[in-house]
């Protein structure tokens, strides 16, 4: 692979050590679809590609992604995969994992298997970095928009078939079900991250989770006990836990304004944005499909159950990040949370950071915050025309 200097007049940059900052204006060299040499200022030699306004920020990396461009990951057949991972660049996403939501444990485990198969032949594109299993251990209390049905306990033989794949990178679950805490070490055990969600449970309950190995919270604020003053729950636990990454659905539907803001400033450096994207994403109005079940995108706002639950959301990440910015959080804060966070906490620090070392994996978020040019491994796979 032939080498690539890209300049820009600002550049997003996490050395190691050191904080995230900028440089204005600053440069990437890129060897072999690695980051071979980020400096400040203007390089020797005449770049590839020049970045004139905006900012070239890592590639952003989402950890909750049900579907998108009209399909459901769990149950999209071999075009529908291609689809997502071709488009999802054009989102600023370059590292993704697909989501698959409640199902019986026998039904998710075929899809695992499924998806296994259909990795291989994947075209270049987004980086499917594993699976997120989004239940089936979950509350009936706080089930949201997931079938009651088919949530059960965590026995060790659930949990063993689910690993069989070895795609599962994260589960959600809720720590008040009977064999949480042992299949929280199960899977910490097995390199799989844990995040406490669609749980009933107290902070005390979150708490212990997290002792047993857990380190996130799925979409803080909905499906879960919240700030109460007297009975402070999952969402107070993570808060105020240093061992947990609070998950935020930012388009200012899933929680508002102030609420998000707070979020940011109560969990300095441990927020990760998701999208928490249903198949309805980046698609007209209509009726869709998640796990199985119809839902319908409305003009504004995110998707809904026929009963009006909200159904994961139409959400772009990069989208995610302006929206963090509109209410008052730095742009360095608001890009770390969809790139290095994440990154960092599904155990991959060589992506979600422009740094000697790391993939190449890069987008150009316009002034408008919007990905206007993605890279991935170096290679321009989405904007070419902007650069």
């Amino acid at each position: 692979m032939a080498s690539l200097l890209i300049t820009a007049s600002s550049l997003i940059t996490s050395p190691e050590p050191g904080p995230t900052r900028v440089l204005s204006p600053g440069y990437v060299r890129i060897e072999d679809g690695v980051i071979a040499e980020v400096g400040e200022g203007r390089p020797a030699g005449a770049p590839g590609v020049d970045l004139d306004g905006g900012v070239l920020a890592p590639g952003l990396v989402d950890l909750q992604v049900n579907g998108f461009f009209g399909y459901d990951m769990v149950d999209a057949e071999e075009a529908g995969w291609h689809t997502v991972v071709r488009r999802l660049p054009e989102t600023g996403v370059t590292s993704f994992l697909p989501t698959f939501i409640t199902a019986p444990v026998a039904v998710q485990a075929e899809a695992l298997r499924r998806a296994r198969d259909l990795l291989p032949g994947l075209p270049a594109g987004t980086r499917v970095l594993g699976v997120h299993l989004e239940g089936p251990f979950l509350s009936e209390k706080r089930k949201g928009a997931h079938n009651a049905a088919h949530l059960t306990d965590p026995t060790p033989e659930a949990i063993a078939a689910l690993l069989e794949t070895g795609l599962v990178k994260l589960v959600t679950l809720a720590p008040e079900r009977n064999g949480a805490l042992d299949a929280i070490r199960t899977l910490t055990a097995n390199g799989v991250l844990v995040s406490v969600g669609h749980s009933d449970a107290t902070a005390e309950q979150v708490a212990a989770a997290a002792e047993a190995g857990a380190r996130k919270v799925t979409h803080i604020f909905n499906a879960q006990t919240g700030v109460h003053h007297r009975e402070p729950g999952v969402a107070a636990q993570a808060l105020i836990d240093p061992r947990l990454s609070p998950g935020l659905i930012l388009d200012l539907h899933h929680v508002a304004g102030p609420v998000a803001e707070l979020v940011f400033r109560s969990a300095p450096g441990r927020v990760v944005l998701v999208t928490d994207a249903a198949s309805s994403a980046g698609m007209p109005p209509g009726t869709y499909d998640l796990g199985g079940e119809p839902i319908e995108m409305p003009e504004q706002g995110p998707p809904l159950r026929a009963d009006g639950t909200i159904a994961g959301s139409g959400l772009r990440l990069d989208e995610a990040i302006a929206n963090a910015i509109s209410i008052g959080i730095d742009p360095v804060t608001a890009i770390d949370a969809a790139t290095r966070v994440p990154a960092d906490l599904i155990g991959r620090p060589d992506l979600g950071r422009i740094a000697p070392g790391a993939a190449a994996d890069l987008v150009w978020l316009g002034p408008d915050h919007r990905a206007h040019a993605t890279w991935i491994a170096g290679e321009n796979v989405f904007g070419g025309d902007h650069v």
